[in-house]
């Protein structure tokens, strides 16, 4: 019985040892949070990120990307006048103490809402653009349902509490990964760790603790309330990779940002963008009746993968390519496709094209061709 007992024991001990590990990749205290890649916008890891919560000020996320769009499209310049009204400087909360009728420039409020998160700020941008905030404030509702932010609802454009102002995770990091994918420029604000405003007079200290501290931080907007705790989306980028950690509902404002420093470290320690080129060089494609006698192929466009560390061994290539075309050949004509598989599976494909235009010989010139080959063919 012993023996049975202790041969058991050994067994479990032998099986505890070389079973598999299933623990939770990353744990993190805030209720909701979620990894995202910024080019891909491939969920890399995510827990409970469709619950709906209050935003606080990460709501200025979409404020931004507002203003950003606005900007782009030339119907807003960094240098425009922005003049505060009696419903901008009567916010509260965090905010640059605008006067009545101040101006102030749209480079500056952009600042101010990145930094220190100024909801006088936020409402006198979303007053100069849409003539109203509750007019802006559509504007944002219609932006976040062509996002696919199923979860949202924005009842103002600074967080501050307002029954009904929800979203999630998940859609936190669709408006985020917008901003920063489409719009660059922003990261010359939101990685401001000090700076000042009205000519040196008024200090700013960034919100996001994990610009002065995290390796690769970009961005990007932090919040508060009594109600909505602690919120953070935060961005970083290393080799090329950037990532978009968002956390909702964090307990104490150090969780929040220890929260997003996990998220991101299990992101970077696991995952990369991975350059694929093909595996044999792209052999050229024979032009019938063309110029020249052939095409060489270019891939349309760089492809590069988002891969687990772990499976870079685990991308081939396979090449597909037409064995003739006729002339005329047009610059960016579609002469084959390389297909990107990962343990052979397909995740990619991109076009092989033709660079430059191949004319179709005249008449004259397939006399001549012929000509040619017939002196050829006797000599």
């Amino acid at each position: 019985m012993k023996r049975s007992i202790a041969l058991g024991l050994g067994l479990a001990m032998a099986f505890l040892l070389t079973a598999p590990a299933h623990a939770a990749p990353v744990q993190v205290s805030a209720p909701s949070a979620i990894l995202m890649e910024k080019t891909t916008g491939k969920v890399l890891y995510e827990q409970d990120a469709q619950v709906q919560y209050e935003p606080a000020s990460v709501t200025k996320v979409m404020t931004l990307l507002l203003v950003m769009e606005a900007i782009d499209s030339g119907s807003l310049g960094w240098d425009d006048m922005v003049t505060a009204s009696t419903h901008a400087i009567s916010m509260g909360g965090s905010q640059i103490w605008l006067k009545e009728n101040e101006q102030m420039s749209v480079r500056d409020m952009v600042k101010a809402v990145t930094v220190v998160s100024a909801n006088d700020c936020a409402v006198a941008l979303a007053e100069h653009i849409a003539g109203s905030e509750p007019a802006f404030v559509e504007r944002m509702n219609q932006r976040a349902r062509e996002l696919g932010m199923e979860h949202t609802t924005f009842v103002n454009c600074t967080g501050l509490p307002a029954a009904g102002h929800l979203t999630c995770a998940y859609d936190i990091a669709r408006m985020s990964r917008e901003l920063v994918l489409e719009h660059p420029a922003i990261r010359e604000y939101t990685t401001i760790w000090m700076d000042t405003l009205r000519d040196g007079a008024f200090q700013l200290s960034n919100t996001n603790r994990l610009i002065f501290y995290y390796e690769g931080a970009t961005g990007l907007k932090t919040g508060f309330t009594d109600t909505a705790l602690y919120c953070l989306s935060a961005t970083a980028e290393r080799d090329g990779m950037e990532l978009i950690a968002v956390v909702m509902h964090a307990p104490t404002s150090n969780d929040r940002f220890e929260s997003c420093k996990t998220l991101l470290n299990y992101g970077f320690a696991n995952y990369a963008i991975t350059p694929v080129y093909p595996e044999q060089a792209i052999p050229p494609v024979e032009v019938i009746l063309g110029t020249q006698d052939t095409v060489q192929p270019v891939t349309q466009r760089e492809c590069s993968i988002l891969l687990e560390k772990n499976k870079a061994g685990a991308v081939t290539t396979q090449m597909e390519l037409a064995p003739q075309v006729e002339a005329p050949v047009e610059p960016g004509q579609k002469l084959g496709e390389l297909k990107v598989l990962v343990d052979g599976d397909q995740v990619d494909a991109i076009d092989l094209v033709a660079p430059q235009e191949v004319p179709r010989l005249s008449i004259g010139g397939i006399f001549k061709r012929f000509l040619d080959t017939l002196f050829l063919q006797e000599g």
